[in-house]
C-alpha cells in the first residue's frame, strides 16, 4: 500500500484580518500545486482515496489535483487534519484509510513532515536527508507499506520511496 503525504501549496498572507483557516493559495501556490499534480499523473501516483484538511488552502490544493486524477477517488474532508500533531495524522489514516491502495493526505506542517519522519523505517538514497532539511509547501512524500489495511499502520514500518518538491520539477511537467 502507498501513502502520499502532500503538504498544501503556498498560501496568501496578504490579508492580516483573515483567519488562518480561510487563507487561500497565492499565485505561486496555484502554479506549484498544478505542477505537482502533473508530476503525480506523469509518474503514475494516482490516489484512489484522499483525506484532505478543511482549510481553504488545502481544499484549493486538492482542486488543482482533481483534473489530473486518472480515475475516481473517494474524498474525505477532515477538520482534524488541521491539527498540528503526527499522532493525530496516524489516527486519522488508520481510521479513514481502509483498504485504499493509494491513500493521499493533504495537510499542514509540522504534522505532515513529522508523520513522514515517524513512518519511514527505510528510505531511498537521499530522500530522508532531503525531507529532514525542509518539507516546503506543495512537497510530496511517497511512503510504501507492506500492510493490507491502514488500521495496521505502525511507526517505522514504511519505506520512503521518494520526496519531491515543486522546485525539483521542470516547468514543462504537467
Amino acid at each position: 500500500m502507498r501513502l502520499l503525504l502532500y503538504r498544501h501549496a503556498k498560501s496568501d498572507w496578504g490579508d492580516a484580518n483573515m483567519s488562518d483557516m480561510d487563507r487561500p493559495l497565492n499565485n505561486r501556490g496555484k502554479a506549484a500545486a498544478t505542477r505537482m499534480a502533473g508530476y503525480m499523473k506523469e509518474q503514475g501516483l494516482p490516489a484512489n482515496q484522499i483525506l484532505c484538511s478543511t482549510s481553504q488552502r488545502t481544499r484549493e490544493t486538492l482542486a488543482r489535483l482533481l483534473p489530473f486524477l486518472p480515475q475516481e477517488a473517494q474524498i474525505h474532508l477532515i477538520s482534524d487534519l488541521y491539527r498540528q500533531s503526527e499522532d493525530d495524522y496516524l489516527g486519522i489514516i488508520r481510521r479513514f484509510g481502509g483498504r485504499a491502495q493509494n491513500l493521499m493526505v493533504i495537510g499542514h506542517n509540522p504534522a505532515t513532515e513529522e508523520t513522514a519522519r515517524t513512518l519511514a523505517g527505510t528510505t531511498a538514497p537521499g530522500a530522508l536527508a532531503d525531507l529532514k532539511e525542509k518539507f516546503p509547501t506543495a512537497a510530496l512524500a511517497v511512503i510504501d507499506f507492506d500492510i493490507v489495511d491502514w488500521s495496521e499502520l505502525q511507526p517505522g514500518t514504511g519505506h520512503l520511496e521518494r520526496f519531491v518538491k515543486p522546485r525539483d520539477l521542470k516547468d514543462d511537467v504537467g
